[in-house]
């Protein structure tokens, strides 16, 4: 300071004269060397006259001058900065008591270490002189420099009785003034400050600082016109720091005075402490910036403003949120408007910002918490809002299109005035269909139910009764869900739904299971001549030509067979194998012939080669060509080591060498089949025929011996099976399931290995299946699926299948679904294989198999959007897993447009993650909304999301909105630790690099 070096000098001059006076003293005494070692002192050369004095300290026998020397040495030391300099000064007040240099040696060191700006150890020195002792010529000087050493030690207090008593001094009093003045300052006493600022006469003190301060002043007094003057006028001196403190003042007290476009300059001015800028300083220029309307300018102040957690903080978020919404960025408003919310320092902000926050959550969705629950929250927290029934409205809404229909419909029964009989029904609806399609039958059929109860709206009724057969026939209770489609079709408004291209489909396979074949000739007619998708219009002809089949029409089922094997069908095999079956029923075995033939030459891959083979050689022998017969059965046996024809062909075989009377030839097929087959129906009627055989042969004894070790015939009585299986059968069929129940469990206790065994247990599966008692229903299925093949087995490998996949035995599953896809004759069931066997290789991290069977599934043709969703979801997890980033950005955007529900949630975040890597961040927060919006329920995908948001931000220079979501994230998401980790991460990384430029953000305090 220019004040600090005027005092110096005069310090500097008082030492001078002093050590003049004293050598004037010495120059009397006749020692050279000591006068020579003076001469050196005082012309600085404090190395060699301190070597001389050590010399004449030693030589001398004055004691006088032994005493002086001693001083000089160690005053020397102090100049020289020599290490234990201190010690040496005290060691000559201890050892020369008397000397008169006692007290000055205490001033000297204090006024050299005060002049070369050491003031903790002038201090030191001046608390040593005896104030007393002080002569009068020096009593201002060590007034005023102990005064002010005080005060650079920052002991203000004391500091303050020393210099007032200077405050006259002619040569001290301003200088003491400004002093006191300034600590009066510092401990923010403005009146006494300005009281003794007012009574500074030098010219030169006042110019240099007392504007600035006195500036300070007044503006901490709210006197801001006086502090803008007082501020210009030290603008044009000030140093490159002051004018940053000047424009500061300036720039506030505009603020201050409501004129914000002449206090927008002098805010941009200010350069921060060290550098930074507080939350307050974003927030006055923010303020500034909003006043002109200039929203732009006001965010990018305002989103600097980070943790902030104070009045100013609170009204800088409501003011930001403003900014964002005059800018249509709605999402970003949604964030500041709830930080604000948050806040409790202005109630009518908090309120505001509040009603704000549960109108934009309702609008564009919440990533943080349920619309519905801060709805709730608001109503309660705010009863008497005059905005209440809005607010109500857009509760029950807000459970609507947030998808929580079972919220909503909790919600309404408890308050049958927040919403009409028709809002009650379209919940209702909305909640059966998502009961559907967690194949929650059972529960969706009654939520459809009450639906139609509260019928106000025709067009919602009529798809609530659709659903309502549909839940009927899922359940297999095919009746009722005939009866609830032709409801629908009678209901004026079914036209118009969606669903109605589906109903004579679905109308058509319930009158097919239940035997009606007339009626459902007559919808698959319908579903074949109506032009709808090629699939469904194939599955329906074929479907028409097996109903024309079993009611005898044969010329008709070859007419609908045909017309699917010149299609692009997938069931062209089943046809074109039916049609040849229709020939033989009509009496054409040559045209039946010709027709398998070209069937087994034509397609090689089908399922059916084994029953063509089987009915070629069954056709033959009935046309007595025995010997092509046989050659078909052979064909079958060797091209079919697993086809559930071989034991039949070998019993044909065995028989047309009995009837030929090639009797060992017969034994021997017989016999192979008993070995090969021991527990299907073929190895019995092999041992009967076996028997007449050896019977004729008169070879009994050899009979008996082979009966005899085949353990697993069971000697029964045929007609007390047969009548005990008739009798449940019986109860079934009238429907009597608990009956019927009893009836089977007492036959299959009676006759484990009955001629009914496999019938009776996939019957009973079925009952147990109807009636959800998966449990029971699952080891009934699984005895027919391991037994022998039949017409049984497909549906129980299906159910089983089903059961082990809903109890999350997913690798018990694996072996029955590989069979299942091998030999499915039903397309759906194939497709039902295929793709839970995707998802099961994937979970085992089998990713290559898992792809195959995606594959293999989307290849299938007809499936629904939800099985295709599955499929590509499946290719987009194992691209991710293997790291292929392309593969997996193109499955994720397939899978997009069609899925639904948590596939939907981790697509859109998917579509998010990738457009931040390519650096569109507006379009990956788009896809983070519409997340948080549309699949709330999802909330891992939502707080993934909100990380990849919170970065895009970032990105965008967006730091407010960055950490809010992060801190958000961090706080609302604990149940992800995972999640809270990365978000942590993340938020350090960021408040380390903002509190680069702000100063109110403590990296560390996170």
């Amino acid at each position: 300071m220019k004040m600090k070096n005027t005092t110096a000098l005069l310090c500097l001059w008082a030492m001078a004269f002093s050590l003049g006076a004293q050598e004037s003293r010495i120059f009397t005494h006749d020692q050279k060397r000591y006068q020579e070692a003076l001469a050196l002192y005082n012309n600085k050369q404090y190395q060699a006259a301190q070597t001389i004095f050590q010399k004449v300290k030693t030589e001398t026998r004055d004691p006088e001058t032994e005493a002086n020397s001693a001083y000089y040495v160690a005053n020397a030391a102090v100049r020289l900065n020599q290490l234990g300099a201190d010690g040496l000064m005290e060691d000559f007040v201890e050892d020369y008591p008397t000397s008169t240099k006692r007290n000055s040696a205490f001033m000297d060191v204090a006024d050299y270490y005060f002049a070369n700006g050491k003031y903790p150890y002038a201090l030191k020195w001046y608390r040593k002189v005896e104030e007393g002792s002080v002569a009068p010529r020096d009593r201002e000087r060590f007034n005023f420099n102990l005064g002010y050493a005080l005060y650079a030690s920052k002991k203000p207090k004391e500091a303050e009785r020393y210099l007032n008593r200077v405050v006259n001094s002619p040569e001290y009093g301003s200088q003491a003034k400004y002093y006191l003045g300034y600590i009066a300052y510092q401990q923010d006493d403005y009146e006494l400050a300005n009281e003794r600022f007012d009574k500074i006469t030098d010219q030169e003190v006042l110019n240099e600082k007392l504007s600035y301060y006195q500036a300070d002043m007044n503006f901490k007094l709210g006197n801001f016109q006086e502090a803008i003057d007082l501020a210009k006028k030290q603008l044009e001196r000030a140093d490159r720091k002051e004018l940053s403190e000047l424009n500061k003042i300036i720039g506030e007290s505009y603020f201050n005075l409501g004129q914000y476009s002449t206090a927008i300059p002098h805010l941009e001015a200010y350069k921060g402490k060290r550098g930074k800028w507080s939350n307050t300083d974003f927030y006055l220029l923010g303020y500034s910036y909003y006043k002109q309307e200039d929203y732009a300018n006001a965010i990018q102040q305002f989103n600097k403003i980070i943790g902030g957690e104070n009045s100013v903080s609170q009204n800088a978020y409501y003011h930001l949120a403003e900014c964002y919404l005059k800018l249509d960025k709605k999402a970003e408003a949604l964030n500041a408007f709830r930080n604000a919310a948050q806040m409790d320092f202005n109630t009518d902000i908090k309120g505001d910002a509040y009603l704000n926050y549960a109108r934009l959550g309702y609008e564009i969705g919440n990533p943080y918490e349920s619309v519905p629950e801060v709805l709730q929250q608001y109503l309660k927290d705010y009863p008497g809002d005059p905005n209440k029934t809005e607010i109500q409205e857009l509760l029950v809404d807000s459970f609507i299109t947030s998808g929580n229909f079972a919220g909503a419909l909790e919600l309404l029964e408890n308050n049958r005035g927040f919403a009409s009989r028709e809002t009650y029904q379209k919940v209702a609806y909305y909640r059966g269909i998502e009961l559907f399609l967690d194949t929650d039958y059972t529960s969706a059929l009654e939520h459809f139910e009450k639906s139609l109860k509260s019928s106000e709206n025709l067009l919602f009724a009529a798809r609530a009764q659709y659903w309502k057969a549909e839940s009927a026939y899922q359940l297999n209770r095919f009746d009722e869900a005939r009866r609830g489609y032709m409801q629908f079709l009678k209901n004026p408004q079914s036209p118009s739904t969606e669903e109605y291209t589906h109903v004579y489909y679905n109308l058509a396979y319930a009158a097919f299971k239940l035997k009606d074949y007339t009626g459902a000739i007559q919808y698959f007619k319908q579903v074949a001549s109506k032009g709808q998708n090629d699939e469904r219009r194939y599955d329906a002809l074929v479907r028409m030509g097996d109903c024309y089949f079993v009611t005898r029409q044969y010329n008709n089922a070859i007419s609908a067979y045909e017309q699917v094997i010149q299609s692009t069908s997938k069931e062209r095999d089943y046809a074109a194998y039916q049609k040849a079956m229709s020939y033989g029923f009509v009496g054409k075995s040559d045209e039946k012939l010709r027709e398998l033939n070209r069937f087994v030459n034509s397609y090689l891959k089908s399922s059916l080669r084994d029953d063509a083979m089987f009915e070629m050689g069954s056709t033959y022998i009935k046309q007595n060509q025995q010997e092509l017969g046989l050659q078909a059965y052979e064909r079958l046996i060797g091209e079919f080591a697993r086809s559930p024809f071989i034991p039949r062909a070998m019993l044909r075989q065995g028989l047309v060498y009995y009837n030929s009377n090639q009797n060992e030839e017969a034994l021997r097929k017989f016999r192979s089949v008993v070995a090969t087959y021991p527990k299907s129906p073929e190895s019995r009627q092999a041992v009967a025929t076996a028997k007449l055989i050896y019977v004729d042969l008169g070879r009994v004894e050899e009979y008996a011996q082979w009966v005899k070790n085949i353990d697993f015939v069971e000697v029964t009585d045929a007609e007390l099976d047969k009548a005990t299986f008739e009798s449940a059968e019986k109860q079934r069929i009238e429907g009597k399931a608990e009956a019927a129940i009893r009836g089977y469990n007492n036959y299959l206790k009676n006759f484990p290995n009955g001629l009914y065994t496999v019938e009776v247990s996939f019957r009973l599966a079925q009952l147990y299946y109807a009636g959800e008692d998966w449990d029971n229903a699952l080891p009934r299925y699984r005895a027919v699926a391991d037994a022998e093949a039949s017409s049984f087995s497909e549906q129980a490998l299906t159910r089983t299948c089903e059961l082990l996949l809903r109890t999350g035995r997913n690798n018990e599953a694996v072996p029955y679904l590989t069979r299942l896809e091998n030999m499915a004759q039903i397309g759906q069931n194939r497709t039902f294989a295929q793709s839970n066997l995707m998802k099961t290789y994937y979970e085992q991290g089998d990713y290559t198999r898992t792809l195959e069977y995606a594959d293999k599934v989307l290849a299938a043709g007809d499936i629904d959007n939800r099985i295709r969703s599955d499929a590509k979801i499946m290719i987009a997890r194992s691209a991710i897993k293997t790291n292929k980033q392309e593969l997996a950005k193109q499955a994720y955007r397939e899978v997009l447009p069609i899925a639904t529900g948590e596939i939907a949630a981790e697509a859109l975040y998917y579509d998010a993650y990738f457009k931040e890597k390519e650096k569109d961040f507006e379009g990956s927060n788009a896809a983070v909304q519409k997340l948080a919006r549309t699949y709330p329920a999802y909330r891992e995908w939502g707080g993934k999301g909100l990380i990849i948001m919170a970065r895009n931000f970032y990105a965008m220079e967006d730091a407010y909105q960055a950490t809010y979501i992060l801190e958000s994230v961090t706080k609302n998401f604990k149940e992800f630790p995972e999640i809270v980790e990365e978000a942590s991460a993340e938020l350090n990384r960021i408040k380390t690099l903002e509190a680069e430029r702000n100063s109110s953000i403590n990296p560390e305090g996170n």
